[in-house]
């Protein structure tokens, strides 16, 4: 399929995205806004380019804490949620599950309760004008340590709204390993909450392994090391452990990916894991999930019914209770005919 016909044909088909941070669905022209309003001058295209230029993980890391330090207040995130809508609808994306990093904003000063009651509001107003719902998972952070990973937790459970369903662990891999932060899942487990984690992005296999074994994670986020272990991969394919993979992502960070032909999803594909395709940040890397999948159909040799299925795994991988996911499987199967 030529590629303009690939783009209208696959963004009229339902899809998932469960790996997405939503600060960085944020526009280039918001962040115009947000240093126009903190700064009292816009920055400069030049000044963005550099700013969205960086070596590695650590180096991306630096780049989304400086433009969460552009948020002045709470309403900032408004223009989040606007970009995220625009998001949704230009890739035709049915069901999203976003990650939010609170720490940067709380160290801030701002009000965890008033930044949920801002989502609160503009998940509904998604829902209700696009049909599309949105689930957040709070990222507790490995970047500054287990004390604050259990005050994000604290955080969340004082000030629960039902889109909200689970934490994540996010954050620089090699500074905080998965094993600190085994009593913040367990505890968030206890009250019902999902748990899913970064690991194997900037890591060797071990850190997969700590995930599943310490953290007891439903998902893992990238995963991309597993490649390195056939024990593992054998143990993510027989036990369904998804993946969310997100290559663009991968071969920015430039750790374990030196070229997008040689990202491992092709090898967990073919060898039966259930992976899913997600963009991660989508501003931070200039890619859109719609240009995920015609990066594996073209660069990758994904047939469309391989993309068909990597669809559908994105649905399945989810959260969404079975009946949905049941119902968003018939869907994609119908609008694929």
């Amino acid at each position: 399929m030529e590629k303009e016909a690939f783009y209208t044909f696959l963004k009229a088909i339902p899809k998932a995205e469960i790996h997405l941070h939503i600060e960085a669905v944020i526009s280039r022209d918001s962040i115009k806004a947000l240093s126009r309003k903190k700064n009292g001058t816009e920055m400069t295209d030049a000044e963005l380019d550099r700013l969205f230029s960086y070596e590695d993980l650590n180096g991306f890391i630096a780049a989304f804490l400086e433009v969460q330090n552009m948020f002045s207040e709470v309403a900032d995130f408004d223009l989040v949620f606007a970009d995220l809508r625009q998001y949704l609808a230009d890739n035709g994306i049915a069901y999203a599950e976003v990650f939010f990093a609170p720490s940067a904003f709380v160290k801030k000063g701002f009000d965890y309760g008033d930044i949920m009651a801002n989502f609160d509001r503009n998940i509904a107003k998604i829902k209700a004008e696009t049909g599309v719902d949105v689930k957040v998972l709070v990222d507790v952070s490995r970047t500054f340590g287990l004390e604050n990973a259990e005050k994000n937790l604290d955080m969340l459970l004082a000030h629960r709204i039902p889109a909200v369903i689970g934490i994540g662990l996010g954050g620089a891999e090699s500074k905080g390993p998965c094993k600190d932060f085994g009593p913040v899942f367990e505890r968030a487990r206890a009250n019902g909450l999902k748990t899913v984690a970064h690991a194997g992005e900037d890591v060797d296999a071990w850190s997969i392994r700590d995930a599943l074994d310490v953290l007891h994670a439903a998902r893992i986020g990238h995963g991309i090391t597993a490649i390195q272990d056939e024990t593992l991969m054998e143990r993510l394919k027989t036990e369904r452990i998804p993946l969310e993979v997100a290559p663009t992502s991968n071969v920015f960070t430039k750790k374990y990916v030196p070229s997008f032909e040689q990202h491992p999803i092709r090898a967990f594909f073919d060898r039966g894991l259930l992976v899913t395709v997600n963009t991660d940040d989508p501003l931070f890397f200039k890619v859109s999930l719609l240009d995920e999948y015609w990066n594996l159909h073209s660069r990758l040799h994904f047939t469309e019914d391989d993309i068909r299925q990597l669809v559908l795994n994105g649905f399945a991988a989810s959260f969404l209770p079975d009946d949905e996911k049941k119902a968003w499987a018939e869907k994609v199967e119908a609008s694929w005919k």
